[in-house]
């Protein structure tokens, strides 16, 4: 798959079926879109594309009620490839790119610049400035330029439409099991490894402090989740929030993984959260703390299985 930041090389793309949107989680909802678009795209032996935006829109117009993220650019890309899409376009939203109105943004992006011989998209779909442009207008245009358009339906979970804001809640309350059936795969948490106060290597728990995390981070909890490192997949502790055992009330993400001795200083490390086991609570003891910290990794193993 090619990733590409802008419009840079219109080989990879041009003449295409297209899909235009942020796809931010790539969750199920998404991954009908893309199923559907790899299907038009090799019945008709073109490139399968993806348009989506960095950053998103409303960072840009709204940044004080923009939505954290649930993928950053590079996880969201790895996850349009493992459906089969052939080129990723990275659009820089500029104050330029968000002044097209809807007929400005189809004949400049759409049929310009993408020469698209086709588009896939959902019903809930809007383009142009103020979001002027709907599926109904989006439907006109392309019957005018004849280019086909296919729409897709929603998906729906629970009687309730599957949405990166529903997910989001998921998360922000610590139901990543119930998250990762909305997203078709686990919740990835991405950050540097930062210096901490070492107290866990000290009793024999070391952690990595993830620091500079770019996307939501889960609610409060004890977590069984997985990271891999130079290619072998670990299971891991995760603690998100304060530590008030030793009187810390700052929120810090903390991972401990399993059966793992390295250097991990100053490097990214990926995580996938599978199962909040427990609240954070305060301890009495530091021997009740460990005796804890022993069951948790018992149930997480149980959890996560022999990675």
């Amino acid at each position: 798959m090619k990733l590409l930041r802008g419009f840079e090389s219109p080989s990879f793309y041009r003449g295409g079926f297209v899909s235009i949107g942020n796809f931010d989680g790539v969750h199920c909802g998404h991954q009908a879109m893309l199923t559907s678009l790899v299907g038009r795209a090799r019945e008709n032996m073109v490139p399968a594309v993806v348009l989506t935006f960095d950053p998103h829109p409303i960072e840009v117009l709204r940044p004080d009620a923009a939505p954290p993220r649930l993928t950053t650019i590079e996880h969201r890309a790895e996850l349009l490839q493992k459906f089969g899409v052939d080129c990723v376009i990275v659009l820089p939203t500029t104050q330029r790119f968000l002044t097209l109105t809807a007929d400005e943004f189809f004949h400049t992006i759409v049929r310009t610049e993408l020469q698209a011989r086709g588009l896939v998209e959902g019903p809930n779909f809007f383009f142009g400035k103020n979001r002027e442009g709907s599926i109904a207008v989006l439907r006109e245009l392309c019957l005018k330029n004849q280019i086909l358009l296919d729409v897709i339906p929603p998906v729906i979970a629970d009687n309730q439409l599957v949405s990166s804001s529903v997910i989001r809640t998921l998360i922000d309350s610590g139901d990543v099991k119930e998250s990762a059936r909305l997203l078709g795969h686990e919740y990835r948490l991405s950050g540097q490894v930062v210096h901490g106060a070492e107290r866990g290597r000290k009793l024999g728990f070391p952690t990595a402090n993830l620091a500079e995390t770019t996307t939501l981070v889960p609610g409060e909890g004890v977590y069984a989740a997985t990271t891999t490192i130079d290619g072998i997949e670990y299971g891991a502790a995760v603690n998100v929030g304060p530590n008030p055992t030793f009187g810390e009330a700052a929120k810090k993400v903390e991972v401990h993984i399993l059966n793992f001795n390295g250097d991990l200083y100053g490097k990214s490390l990926n995580v996938d959260f599978h199962q909040k086991i427990r609240n954070v609570i305060r301890f009495t003891s530091v021997d009740e703390l460990l005796a804890q910290l022993q069951k948790d990794l018992i149930e997480i193993q149980s959890i996560v299985g022999n990675v």
